[in-house]
């Protein structure tokens, strides 16, 4: 594989040689539906994407942590007792936090990091909503896990990752990108409980279908959008829910229960509140139409995703919707709908594979035709979860 190739190349360009050094993958995610409900703690189904991030790292003999990346330019160097969010490390801060989450939990365990280089490289869209983040944090996890022993489980490492996110990189994402990018099989969806982190494995048998990403190339960088804030939108709809009902979690209520949510005081947040019931319900359905091979139906539950998260949780924008109608409109489709936190970043239609050339071409000029730039378009194959790639050398 050309980046493997590529990656060995430029390690060595910058730290001498590759002796020693191992090479770890973590995927991208698409969440098939399920949105903005994993913190809410609800149901989501994720599958990984055969792309994502990838680190070569090996220990040092200096008390130092060197992090390079060969997509986002520039490096960080920090020693391990100074470890600290800085702005001025940038992407940096994401592996950063890891160490720093790692650090915290073993100074308990006994074990102990030592200083190391790492090159990441990766052919993951970034900041289009497929979990780049999380692909960071899960590989570089996994890495140092594997490189000092330190003994995770690989769902402990998902976690870890998050813990990092959430407390130093300041984004307060649920379990679920962390999760899918750390547990996936290939030509498998995770079904996965975001509250108890109960899981299993569905089938992703899509036959004459496939999954297009389409990039709106609309970039967000999460921790900057309003993400936090419809996070704290659902906080204060739960209290209000809470005078009725003995619910932990929003997404506990069924669609019935829920009825109009007139418990809720403020007609934003019972917006916000109609969405997680709902699309927690649908994610449900979901799994039954994949099961029941129903595509019509799972196609048509895309659909109503995409409506809920643009009408009731106002996370979609001018681009997403734009591309998801075009989608739509498009015969060989049959389903279509934004993915990821919103504000840009990608969307996802169900598109029969022997048309999925010209599906792509129409979408992406009638798209271009619109708002007047590019969108990226990729017919994409589910891949397996992180893992150590042992031909590095």
């Amino acid at each position: 594989m050309q980046i493997i190739t590529d990656i060995r190349q430029k390690f060595t360009e910058i730290f001498g040689d590759t002796n020693g050094a191992r090479l770890f993958h973590a995927p991208g995610r698409v969440n098939i539906i399920g949105e903005h409900i994993d913190y809410n703690g609800g149901f989501v189904l994720p599958c990984a994407l055969d792309v994502g991030t990838y680190v070569l790292v090996r220990p040092n003999r200096g008390g130092v942590m060197r992090f390079v990346s060969a997509d986002f330019g520039g490096t960080a160097e920090v020693a391990l007792d100074e470890v600290a969010y800085d702005a001025a490390y940038s992407w940096a801060n994401y592996p950063l936090g890891v160490v720093h989450q790692m650090q915290q939990d073993k100074a308990l365990r006994g074990a102990k990091l030592t200083g190391f280089d790492a090159l990441f490289m990766g052919n993951l869209p970034r900041g289009a909503g497929l979990s780049s983040s999380a692909s960071v944090q899960v590989v570089m996890a996994a890495a140092l896990n594997t490189l000092f022993g330190l003994g995770y489980e690989t769902m402990e490492l998902a976690l870890l990752a998050q813990r990092a996110e959430n407390q130093f990189c300041g984004v307060n994402c649920g379990i679920m990108d962390q999760f899918a990018v750390a547990m996936a099989k290939k030509d498998m969806a995770i079904y996965l409980n975001c509250d108890t982190l109960e899981y299993r494995h569905v089938p992703l048998e899509l036959g004459d279908y496939g999954i297009v990403i389409m990039d709106t190339n609309k970039r967000r960088k999460l921790n900057e959008s309003r993400y936090n804030e419809r996070r704290a939108e659902c906080e204060v709809a739960l209290a209000d829910l809470q005078i009725a009902h003995d619910i932990t979690q929003i997404a506990q209520l069924t669609p019935d229960v829920f009825g109009g949510g007139r418990w809720v005081s403020s007609e934003v947040n019972r917006k916000r509140a109609r969405h997680v019931v709902s699309e927690n319900h649908r994610v449900g359905l979901a799994v039954a139409a994949l099961e029941a091979w129903n595509l019509a139906a799972l196609g048509e539950l895309l659909v109503k995703s995409h409506n809920s998260l643009r009408d009731d949780y106002e996370v979609s924008c001018a681009e997403l919707d734009i591309i998801v109608e075009a989608a739509v409109n498009h015969s060989a489709c049959i389903g279509a709908r934004m993915t990821g936190a919103g504000f840009g970043g990608c969307a996802i239609a169900l598109v029969r594979t022997d048309a999925a050339e010209d599906f792509m071409a129409q979408v992406a000029g009638d798209y271009e035709r619109a708002v007047g730039h590019a969108a990226s378009m990729y017919l994409q194959a589910s891949g397996g979860g992180v893992r150590e790639i042992c031909d590095a050398r």
